[in-house]
């Protein structure tokens, strides 16, 4: 168990398989020949443009019209051919269930996944009556499979529909489904995942009396309420998990102090993560004591970071890049320069993690020209810089308001408002233009992402190449490097996807 620790409301804390041999007779019998799978025909694009045109064209046409005109398109519908209708019209319900009902005179057999296509498009485009309609024929087709229920109580609890929610699941056991524990897992899973969680908790205790929650669905919950930022309700799941008897997993208590560190309650954190050094230290592992670290380096708090540190290093637990990426960025914040080198000097393979411990930590003591430098040491290396890399960059050599000049080739706010301009952002352009000459009321800050990503096309291959040279011609070498990189790495579009 792990002990209390107070937040607004109480909180508690914290069939192996044997195989035999069997003997066999002499006379071994040949197994039958196996036979390959036939693939489906391949769709024909000419009817699939014809079939979709004519469902576009006449979707509010009468039913005899719209069929009479499908019967003359000869086209084979398969299975394949009704999926790929369906991606057609991701986002309209008319003409799938206009194709559906056609796909009934010509003898077609669904499969679930062509079912559960047609219940996504249909929650999609927020029909909740024609959805209904719709789970009760599935239902009938004995097709219903877990993908089925996750597609229909998600659109459900999207629309606030709860009371349908629950009815769902009572009217899947009057099909002969039953009332299955994994089912509802993988619901509760994905509701959570999309930030449903109030609406998965509701379901939850509404089929109490018929699927009772086992630890996982617990776990869904507490972790979806610390994504949502609410730790009340994820504490009250924590204490009810503790009193059904179930043992709170180390991740969920590494993701409710993850949540505490990100609404600054660091010191509820740490009396979290004191109390499992105290009851379970055994069940620690490199992922606890990576996230404590992180954080404390965050917090500027070196000194503790160095115990938790050495402390995992006693019980022989080898720290990875990240780990030691945020130990750098802590030594880095203290002006400890020369440690933090010894640090990142001492690793055989850095990646990205130490990279950015290292610029980030340079451009906080204001020394930009030493981060360009590990910035061309890493591309040396071969380790590629993200996008939050080039960010990092140009925020420490040109600050959060971007470079002001005369020369208009180096002066951002021109270079961003074209970039909007040629990106169809009139209004935006308008709006930062607005923003700019208002300087007195709003300090307006550079959106280095923004202006990075208006850019990442071909065109804008050429223009930081002429913006680097401009550059290198002011003396801005650094700058001309950084904007030089990025520019190669833009000159394809495969390039540009792995940014």
């Amino acid at each position: 168990m792990i002990r209390r620790f107070q937040f607004q409301t109480p909180i508690k804390t914290l069939p192996s398989l044997h195989h035999r041999l069997t003997t066999t007779t002499a006379a071994a019998v040949s197994p039958p020949p196996t036979t390959t799978p036939t693939p489906p025909p391949p769709v024909n694009p000419s009817h699939l443009l014809r079939v979709s045109t004519i469902l576009y064209q006449q979707q509010h046409s009468p039913e005899s019209r719209l069929q009479t005109s499908l019967s003359h398109c000869n086209f084979h519908l398969t299975h394949e051919f009704f999926l790929q209708i369906c991606n057609k019209f991701p986002y309209s319900w008319k003409p799938i269930y206009k194709f559906h009902i056609f796909s009934q005179t010509q003898h077609f057999n669904h499969n679930p996944t062509t079912l559960n296509k047609m219940l996504d498009i249909i929650g999609k485009s927020k029909n909740i009556d024609l959805l209904w309609d719709f789970v009760q024929e599935t239902g009938n087709r004995t097709l219903v499979t877990d993908k089925t229920y996750i597609i229909v109580v998600k659109t459900l609890a999207s629309a606030r529909e709860l009371k349908k929610c629950v009815d769902f699941f009572h009217v899947m056991n009057g099909f002969g489904y039953g009332y299955d524990l994994g089912t509802l897992n993988k619901v509760v899973e994905s509701l959570c995942g999309c930030k449903l969680v109030e609406e998965a908790k509701y379901i939850v205790q509404k089929l109490k009396g018929v699927v009772k929650p086992d630890g996982f669905t617990y776990k869904c919950l507490i972790c979806g309420f610390c994504d949502v930022g609410d730790l009340v309700e994820g504490s009250k799941m924590w204490n009810l998990m503790v009193d059904e008897g179930f043992v709170v997993g180390i991740d969920v208590v590494e993701k409710m102090m993850d949540t505490l560190f990100k609404t600054n309650r660091f010191d509820e954190a740490m009396r979290l993560f004191q109390s499992v050094r105290v009851d379970r230290v055994d069940e620690l592992g490199l992922s606890s004591y990576r996230l404590v670290i992180k954080w404390m380096c965050k917090k500027d708090k070196l000194s503790q970071a160095r115990v938790v540190f050495d402390e995992m290093r006693e019980r022989g637990i080898e720290p990875d890049c990240m780990t030691l990426g945020s130990l750098i960025y802590g030594f880095l914040s203290k002006a400890r320069v020369r440690e933090a080198y010894e640090i990142a000097e001492a690793i055989d393979n850095p990646d990205i993690s130490v990279y950015h411990g290292l610029i980030k930590g340079l451009l906080r003591l204001k020394k930009a020209n030493e981060a360009t430098n590990v910035f061309r040491e890493m591309i040396r290396r071969g380790c590629e810089p993200t996008m939050h890399t080039y960010v990092m960059l140009l925020q420490g050599h040109l600050g959060k308001r971007g470079r002001k000049g005369d020369d208009p080739l180096i002066n951002f706010d021109t270079i961003f408002v074209g970039g909007l301009v040629k990106a169809g952002k009139s209004l935006e352009a308008t709006k930062y233009i607005e923003r700019v000459m208002n300087r007195g009321l709003e300090v307006p800050r550079f959106d280095y992402n923004r202006f990075l990503h208006y850019y990442s096309n071909e065109e804008g291959v050429v223009m930081f190449d002429v913006m680097s040279k401009k550059l290198r011609e002011v003396g801005l070498f650094d700058l001309g490097d950084i904007f030089e990189r990025y520019g190669q790495k833009m000159a394809t579009r495969d390039k540009r996807r792995d940014r």
